[in-house]
């Protein structure tokens, strides 16, 4: 059998905040051999996502940083090569923890499911079934509650998680409005993801007044993935016992040290919010069912989804910066090969 070389694209530097290319750099070396129960996997495909910038700094949050001289921690679709596991085949793609990296030799515990053979791409795996969807599909329906006939705001509402709060929003009969930041992806967000209405949070010299506008009635359901000054102005919209889904923090490159701003805590009480965190890690346990019934909507035309895949490995490490950006348009990917 002919050496397999695997090109590893490892975190060798620690950022504080955003992590550029700099931190990043590619190695290659032969791929190991997988031993008792472990199994051979080669990556088809790479996500790159918001969390990333936490698990590569060190920093207080909800998984341990990665070791520097690893590979950076990231979800992949892949095929199995070789297996010493009985309940996984040779030719099976599985979805899971697999790193940047082109081959990952593993134990079952990485894998968070098995591919179901559909119509879909397999990159579909790392989008409206992977991550991205699983945490819109959950978080809206298990801490939105949403009812017909009620409004929801939702930022970056272009990007990997809220192009599909907005489409379940729309399936739900809610009102969606979106924010994002440039004209372009308001556009293309109004057009494809169920959005009624979209604001430009960067052309805005009065976000609190332009989310009124568009908002006219108020919010019950603000599904937040940037916090700061978005947060800050849009806790202001909501209804009486509106419900907050803090999903992510984007809008803050650094938590060292605390960012300060304006205090919530008057708003929370008199209009007697609901505000809870999602965190994908405490709902493993859900992600086959929501994969699944994410899968008969994209199947049923009734939820699209959009992808940038960058082509190679090469395109890794600057791609977090990348995202943080905003120069993606729909879920960011990288295509090993």
């Amino acid at each position: 059998m002919a050496l397999r070389e695997n090109r590893q694209v490892r975190l060798v530097t620690r950022p504080r905040g955003i992590p550029q290319g700099e931190h990043f750099s590619l190695v290659t070396e032969p791929a190991a051999t997988p031993g008792k129960g472990e199994m051979l996997i080669a990556n088809r495909y790479l996500s790159v996502d918001p969390a990333q910038r936490g698990w590569a700094n060190d920093e207080g949050n909800y998984s341990a940083p990665v070791p520097l001289d690893t590979p950076m921690r990231a979800l992949a679709v892949g095929e199995i090569l070789e297996s010493n596991v009985p309940e996984y085949r040779p030719g099976e793609h599985v979805y899971g923890w697999f790193g940047w990296q082109r081959y990952c030799v593993t134990a079952p515990e990485s894998v968070l499911r098995r591919v179901v053979p559909s119509s879909l791409p397999l990159s579909a795996n790392l989008s409206v079934l992977g991550m991205n969807g699983v945490t819109a599909y959950l978080a809206f329906h298990g801490l939105g509650d949403p009812k017909p006939g009620e409004h929801v705001l939702v930022s970056t509402a272009a990007g990997s998680v809220g192009s599909f709060v907005g489409q379940l929003a729309h399936i739900a009969g809610c009102r969606a409005v979106g924010l994002t930041s440039s004209d372009d992806k308001a556009a293309h967000a109004k057009a494809r993801y169920g959005y009624q209405d979209m604001i430009n949070y960067r052309e805005a010299t009065d976000l609190g007044a332009a989310i009124r506008a568009a908002c006219p009635d108020g919010n019950d359901i603000f599904f937040d993935n940037t916090g700061g000054a978005i947060a800050d102005a849009a806790i202001r919209t909501m209804r009486l016992r509106g419900r907050v889904i803090q999903c992510g923090t984007a809008a803050n490159a650094s938590w060292t040290p605390v960012p300060t701003g304006p205090r919530p805590e008057r708003e929370i009480l008199t209009r007697r919010l609901r505000w809870s965190g999602f965190i994908i890690f405490d709902h493993l346990a859900e992600f086959e069912a929501a994969a699944a019934r994410l899968a008969e909507l994209a199947l049923a035309g009734k939820i699209v989804h959009d992808e940038e895949i960058l082509p190679g490995l090469e395109h890794a490490p600057g791609a977090i910066a990348q995202l943080y950006r905003g120069e993606n348009h729909g879920k960011l990917i990288i295509a090993v090969d």
